[in-house]
């Protein structure tokens, strides 16, 4: 089991097809600033808080860590009572420990979630259970992964899904993120609730259920996964650099680009 896209990936490839491209097929020449770097702290930081509001949670990538293929399976193992030695639920999470690497931040959700207690780390059989909740959960449908924050099961087995965001306003690029996610999990299980969870200036979280509104954008994400994926399957596009290179984040391919530019003007 393989996927083309991923969360990131999608977002990228709204900004900008070259950037799509690159993050596909050379991501090594992605380059984050110090101050990216440390947003993507405080985004990691406030997830953690979050998470640690479900301490029966199970953490799929401390058992899968960068295996991102593997969670899937391993998502739908637990949710179906497989019973597989998974780590144990309720142990607190790790957050003091800092962002390692640009691979870390290209696909968000590799080591996004808590981190098991490494002295008291245990094994166990999943037990049966009416509910079950989930970190990082995997889903992948139409050549799209993508691993959601916090999944909860319910007794019905219908989901309520929590997209942790640490911005204090529902910006358009996280209802994107959403609604992508939103298509792919909707056609894997029966969705009950999809919430973005944001900060509230006060303090605290803001939940706001949004089911509904990302129901309603799948026919566009599925016109854009399609042109996302015939982007790919050719060279690297000659999209010129603009204010795309901006909005809505700074592109990390903006040096690579610009080099190309330079060139282009000393033997134009």
């Amino acid at each position: 089991m393989s996927h083309l896209l991923s969360k990131s990936k999608y977002i990228r490839g709204l900004q900008c097809d070259r950037a799509l491209w690159l993050d596909v097929f050379n991501p090594r020449l992605a380059r984050y600033t110090a101050e990216q770097m440390r947003r993507f702290d405080r985004g990691r930081d406030f997830e953690y808080a979050f998470k640690a509001t479900f301490p029966d949670g199970i953490d799929l990538s401390a058992e899968l860590k960068r295996n991102v293929d593997a969670y899937p399976v391993r998502t739908a193992e637990l949710l179906d009572g497989i019973h597989t030695p998974s780590p144990l639920r309720g142990t607190p999470p790790n957050l003091g420990g800092e962002l390692k690497g640009v691979a870390a931040v290209d696909e968000h959700y590799l080591g996004s979630s808590p981190k098991l207690g490494e002295g008291d780390r245990r094994e166990a059989e999943v037990e049966e259970c009416e509910t079950i909740t989930l970190f990082e959960a995997g889903f992948l449908y139409d050549d799209v992964l993508v691993l959601a924050d916090v999944v909860q099961q319910r007794e019905d087995g219908t989901l309520d899904i929590y997209e942790v965001k640490s911005g204090t306003t529902l910006s358009e690029t996280y209802r994107r993120d959403a609604a992508l996610q939103h298509y792919v999990i909707s056609h894997c299980r029966k969705i009950n609730t999809f919430s973005i969870v944001y900060a509230n200036p006060g303090g605290g979280f803001i939940k706001e259920e949004l089911s509904t509104a990302l129901q309603e954008q799948h026919g566009e994400i599925e016109k854009n996964i399609a042109a996302m994926k015939d982007i790919l399957r050719h060279g690297e596009p000659a999209t010129p650099t603009g204010q795309h290179c901006l909005e809505p984040y700074a592109c990390p391919y903006q040096h690579y680009c610009a080099q190309g530019v330079r060139q282009m003007s000393l033997f134009g």
